[in-house]
């Protein structure tokens, strides 16, 4: 890979695909979401700490899935999410990856919301790599959510500005994404970091998801180091 000084400190992962992946394998649905958790996710974290990317986020749940799936579907997909938290904090506190999770986590199982509190709190001292996943997550959810935020606080209005409104979205303290890679051939971000994403490049590739690898990513990145980044000068 070249250019590894200016590797992205922020990669965004929108992934795409699970289900047109399995169907076109003659699977269930559900099988595509299983790989994708098992295998692919697991191996292009790897491979982000590898490169010391500093920041990952994965988009696992929309509000719109939430809203759209069946409860099937959901059930399965809370699941993958337990199996995937409980049986990654080890590796993630032996290679200091802390979790982050953006997104409404109300409507969440209860069982699940407690899983998610105690692997942030167990990995929270842990400075590799930060991965952030978003469940039950929407940029205009965020947005009304951090109005909300403060609205209820003692913030003065008057008072905001693009820099401190920033503090109350759910990703404060998170750099903005240079690069967004969606999978699974669809050419848009579905509203995703509507506000973090204002000067991210962009990469769309064809591939469904789980056919994302390490090598598909590594393409990815080399695309975003062929580009001269202006940010609107």
């Amino acid at each position: 890979m070249n250019n590894k000084n200016h590797l992205p400190k922020h990669v965004v992962i929108i992934p795409d695909g699970n289900r047109r992946w399995a169907k076109e394998k003659g699977l269930p649905t559900i099988e595509g979401h299983r790989y994708a958790a098992q295998t692919t996710l697991p191996n292009l974290i790897s491979e982000l700490a590898k490169l010391n990317i500093k920041y990952f986020t994965f988009w696992a749940l929309s509000t719109e899935n939430l809203i759209g799936r069946s409860k099937e579907e959901l059930d399965y997909l809370f699941d993958l999410t337990r199996f995937f938290l409980k049986n990654k904090l080890k590796e993630f506190k032996e290679k200091g990856i802390k979790l982050k999770i953006i997104g409404d986590l109300t409507n969440l199982p209860k069982d699940l919301q407690k899983e998610i509190l105690k692997i942030t709190a167990d990995t929270k001292e842990n400075k590799k790599m930060t991965l952030v996943l978003g469940l039950n997550y929407g940029g205009r959810d965020e947005i009304i959510r951090a109005i909300k935020k403060i609205r209820n606080s003692k913030f003065e209005i008057r008072n905001l500005t693009k820099e401190n409104f920033g503090n109350y979205l759910d990703t404060t303290g998170i750099p903005d994404p240079d690069l967004i890679i969606r999978t699974g051939g669809e050419k848009r971000l579905s509203g995703f970091m509507l506000w973090q994403s204002e000067y991210s490049e962009l990469y769309f590739s064809d591939l469904y998801f789980p056919d994302f690898t390490a090598k598909e990513l590594e393409k990815s990145i080399n695309n975003y180091l062929q580009r001269q980044r202006r940010f609107g000068k």
